[in-house]
């Protein structure tokens, strides 16, 4: 995490350099995006995986409710943060405020302990010796695979990120054509949903969840599908049914994420989170520009409320057959080995 965020600050700084010297390109904030993002695919999966060795298991899913109601207040005010920024500084000044926040993340991981889990060996003529890179990566992915409850939880995840990922996409199409809305209205609709993911976050860091956390997340994703296929079907005169719309799926992603996330740091052997987490971010991430390439295709010729309705309800019938799936709907109880 210390070197993934420090990464990131150091490339932000080169683009701070830039701006500040009048030579900065498109092409280098595309280079510098990357880099962030690059650094990103480290952090997360090792933040993930520490939570889970520091967090008691039975509150697990309300820290993720407390993350997400983080989460949901930076979607809130940051926008507009930034905004005014941008009216009074430069655009150096402003992203050197990103290296203050990076300081902030970095210098306290010096010094909180973080429990690591043994590093798996590989034996050879009775001998421990490290592992590669490569057999770590192959490792985490014969993990998954042997495991059939959370391989199949994995697919789920990707066919419901390819769903519904397109949905925030088009939401400005949304907004302007079926709705005949502006930048006002589309603002509005953002703050409904983050107010949404804050009432959610704070719901599931009181309450905690059912008992079997992958059923509170079939009732997040049943929830989100269906205020998905409601902002399709909402008609052109009734905004307010679409604000009403995007707060349940504000307020039920966090059901659905949350216990999630819970799900795999509890049940998943620490050894292997990092592996497993790396693996399905690379899957959630390719989900994303493939379901696109489809789904712009597809509102251009039926009209962006139809992808909302196809999607919102292919999400509910999705998740309710993956109630009748023994491996996926006691993926908790019946957990896998480290060793692969």
């Amino acid at each position: 995490m210390i070197v993934a965020d420090s990464s990131i600050a150091a490339a932000t700084g080169v683009l701070i350099f830039l701006f500040a010297t009048g030579r900065v390109q498109v092409w280098h904030v595309y280079i510098i995006m990357f880099l962030r993002s690059l650094g990103g695919t480290f952090h997360h999966p090792a933040m993930a995986s520490s939570t889970s060795l520091m967090v008691p298991d039975k509150h697990l899913a309300r820290i993720a409710g407390m993350n997400q109601t983080l989460q949901g207040m930076t979607s809130i005010f940051a926008p507009p943060l930034g905004a005014l920024l941008i009216s009074l500084l430069p655009t150096e000044q402003v992203l050197a405020i990103d290296i203050g926040t990076a300081a902030l993340a970095v210098i306290p991981l010096f010094f909180i302990p973080i429990p690591q889990p043994p590093r798996q060996v590989a034996q050879a003529n009775g001998t421990a010796q490290k592992t590669s890179y490569w057999h770590d990566l192959r490792a985490g992915f014969l993990y998954m695979v042997r495991w059939p409850g959370l391989f199949g939880v994995i697919l789920l995840a990707m066919m419901l990120n390819f769903l519904l990922s397109p949905a925030s996409s088009l939401l400005p199409l949304l907004v302007r054509q079926e709705f005949h809305g502006g930048a006002q209205q589309l603002a509005w609709v953002e703050s409904v949903f983050g107010v949404g993911v804050i009432l959610g976050g704070l719901a599931l860091s009181v309450w905690g969840g059912f008992k079997r956390r992958i059923m509170t997340s079939f009732c997040g994703i049943i929830g989100i599908g269906a205020g998905v296929a409601l902002s399709g079907l909402t008609p052109a005169d009734l905004f307010r049914l679409l604000l009403a719309a995007n707060f349940v799926i504000g307020f039920t992603q966090v059901f659905a994420n949350g216990p999630l996330l819970t799900i795999f740091q509890s049940a998943v052997t620490p050894d292997m989170q990092g592996r497993v987490f790396s693996l399905i971010s690379a899957g959630a991430a390719a989900m994303m520009p493939t379901s696109l390439l489809i789904a712009g295709p597809v509102s251009d010729w039926l009209g962006v409320h139809v992808w909302y309705v196809f999607g919102g309800a292919v999400c509910i019938l999705t998740t309710l057959a993956a109630l009748f799936i023994p491996a996926i709907v006691n993926i908790e109880s019946n957990r896998q080995p480290a060793q692969v």
